[in-house]
């Protein structure tokens, strides 16, 4: 079967050509959205990121979200996430949740330990990041941090966390239903909600969204007070992972990383791209602190070999994140240690690019390729049922 390429019918939505604004340029591979190509982005960026910085804006104003990290020299500095915005009275946070309630910070809901979110069990082996490593899926660490010798705690649960509000703005966001939850401020999600999860039947829990980010004040406290209720359970194992775009507070992330390496736990740091201007464009930040943080844990891996600390991610968005993006990634994580794993997922059409197809097989396999060729030892591509030949 031949395919007419200009127009992809998929779902209820129609891939067409759409023109980049800056060098006229025409490919179904271009954001609507966005307006502007790779090519653009990395060339022209000064110009590009305007008009990137103009579609962030107007959608973050449609939903109600602060459209910039506020900078107001008048307002309290927030310190809990890498944005470290400067809050005004009245005011939110990027992330939405964080709010400068007479001169003091706070949540939306006026409690650290209450924040939107909820909680689920997610039974073994999840569908993380992480799978292919995971103890709780793989037996690594057995038996200090699994309790299978070599396979999937079956029969026993992740306590899975899902934050209502980011610090980031993903165009492409999987998990954009995230917004209306930091909004509106609920559904509401307790530490003692998570702590009343912990089981004789849960062996580790993950902090995801959203993003843990915002919350971690949230989740660091959750944490302490779900690994005492482990210990009194008589729990051999309880892990605690992190999936994050990694934009925490160096300080704070030290503390998530004790919590991971102490009890088995992964840190999953999803990278979106490489080039400043493309992750700009993409998510509303350039990345340059995901990419200190990832140093950061990268120093500590070492401690603890027979399960990894750190595993990265990047999604495979068409158009964007392509060989080049993926390429300096590995070797940026190649350099820092080889051992890293890298796990590349393909793209599905979500939230304000909707108009886009699936990740192509051959955009992956060419990913695979250039980052095992920078270095990794331990590459895989991940949602392999998404890949199409759309392009």
């Amino acid at each position: 079967m031949v395919f007419d390429y200009r127009f992809i019918f998929t779902r209820k939505w129609v891939i067409g050509l759409k023109k980049c604004v800056l060098c006229g340029k025409k490919s179904m591979l271009i954001s609507k959205e966005l307006g502007v190509c790779a090519d653009c982005l990395r060339n022209n960026p000064e110009e590009a990121m305007k008009i990137a910085r103009e579609a962030h804006i107007r959608i973050r104003k449609e939903i109600g979200l602060p459209p910039e990290v506020p900078r107001d020299p008048n307002g309290i500095q927030c310190n809990i996430c890498g944005n470290r915005c400067r809050i005004p009275v009245g005011g939110r946070g990027f992330c939405g949740i964080i709010v400068n309630k007479d001169g003091v910070l706070t949540t939306i809901t006026g409690s650290f330990d209450r924040v939107p979110g909820l909680v689920y069990l997610d039974p073994h082996p999840t569908n993380c990041v992480a799978e292919w490593l995971c103890p709780g899926a793989t037996g690594r660490g057995y038996p200090k941090y699994s309790l299978s010798p070599s396979g999937p705690e079956k029969g026993y649960y992740n306590i899975a966390v899902f934050y209502g509000s980011c610090n980031f703005d993903c165009l492409f966001c999987q998990n954009w239903e995230y917004r209306n939850m930091a909004v509106k401020g609920k559904p509401l999600l307790s530490i003692d909600d998570l702590v009343s999860k912990v089981s004789k039947r849960t062996t580790c829990v993950c902090y995801f969204g959203g993003d843990p980010g915002p919350n971690m004040i949230h989740a660091i406290k959750a944490s302490k007070a779900m690994l005492d209720v482990a210990r009194d359970k008589g729990l051999k194992v309880f892990r605690i992972c992190w999936e994050t775009n990694g934009l925490m507070n160096p300080n704070i992330l030290d503390r998530a990383v004790e919590l991971s390496l102490e009890t088995g736990g992964i840190i999953k740091v999803d990278v979106k791209a490489w080039t400043p201007s493309i992750y700009y464009a993409l998510t509303g930040n350039d990345g340059r602190l995901v990419f200190e943080n990832i140093k950061r844990i990268a120093r500590r891996i070492e401690e603890r070999p027979e399960v990894p600390l750190l595993v990265v991610s990047t999604l495979l968005v068409p158009g964007y994140v392509d060989e080049y993006e993926v390429e300096n990634i590995a070797r940026f994580l190649a350099e820092l240690n080889p051992e890293i794993p890298y796990s590349l997922l393909a793209f599905h059409p979500e939230y304000k690019m909707r108009d886009f197809p699936t990740t192509s097989s051959s955009h992956a396999i060419k990913a695979l390729e250039v980052a095992k060729r920078a270095g990794l030892k331990h590459v895989n591509i991940g949602n392999v049922w998404l890949l199409s030949n759309a392009y």
